[in-house]
């Protein structure tokens, strides 16, 4: 069986959580088979998790099964960097519409999150909240207009926003005419349901509003920007009466 090393064990006992919280009956000769590990290492892992708090219940007997039991509730979460990027904007969000609804919570789970980010990104993080601006409803036409922008676009305009790195993109006007593009996106404005980025665009070496779902790719530069105060975009932003 092969050996694994501290971090691959504790990739392990995570998936092995899942599994016994998924499946209604697992052997620990089917786990260790899967996981490529010896039956007696299996059995150790169990037992850490049980030592873990973890109720992980077992049946007698040869070839017995063991479960998670199912109501048990969260355990560990490990997010890659763009999943806690886009968590962590989705829940600034929400504290900005201050729906009660959504706000039970959020600060806890909030300051978690910060808490994972290496210390040089949390300053930008902190900051962030201000960055993030709440206008109007958008209009009937707009919405039926929007589509939904590609996910790989979304993650890479959340996170240049936060790094504040500038972004090369492919971006759709309303004619249909495209453009490519180098942007600082400086704040993230939503009119409720469509998202704009209000960023710095270095072909016009001005002030411009970007729909997300028109930016057709996006890719982070390596370059990075200074953040300018609101005033600065307040042309771009005219129209877009925002929530106070």
């Amino acid at each position: 069986m092969a050996r694994t090393n501290s971090n691959g064990r504790l990739q392990r006992l995570d998936q092995l959580a899942v599994q016994l919280k998924q499946h209604e009956h697992c052997t620990v000769k089917d786990l260790a088979l899967q996981h490529e590990v010896s039956e007696r290492t299996i059995t150790r892992d169990l037992a850490l998790m049980r030592d873990q708090g973890l109720p992980i219940d077992a049946d007698r007997g040869r070839g017995g099964g063991v479960r998670l039991d199912r109501r048990w509730g969260v355990g560990r979460m490990n997010l890659s960097y763009p999943e806690a990027v886009d968590l962590l904007i989705s829940i600034e969000v929400a504290e900005q519409m201050k729906s009660p609804m959504f706000l039970a919570n959020l600060g806890s789970v909030r300051r978690q999150l910060i808490a994972s980010f290496s210390p040089e990104k949390r300053g930008r993080v902190e900051r962030m909240k201000s960055r993030i601006l709440i206008g109007d409803t958008a209009s009937t036409y707009v919405q039926t207009s929007m589509n939904a922008p590609p996910r790989r676009v979304v993650q890479s305009v959340h996170q240049a926003f936060i790094d504040q790195g500038t972004l090369a993109i492919t971006y759709q006007r309303e004619d249909v005419e495209t453009s490519q593009r180098e942007i600082e996106p400086h704040f993230l404005l939503l009119n409720y349901p469509v998202w704009y980025v209000v960023a710095i665009d270095h072909l016009r070496g001005a002030p411009r509003t970007f729909r997300c779902d028109r930016i057709l790719s996006a890719k982070a530069t390596g370059n990075t920007f200074h953040l300018l105060p609101k005033d600065a975009f307040k042309a771009s932003i005219d129209g877009n009466k925002l929530r106070v």
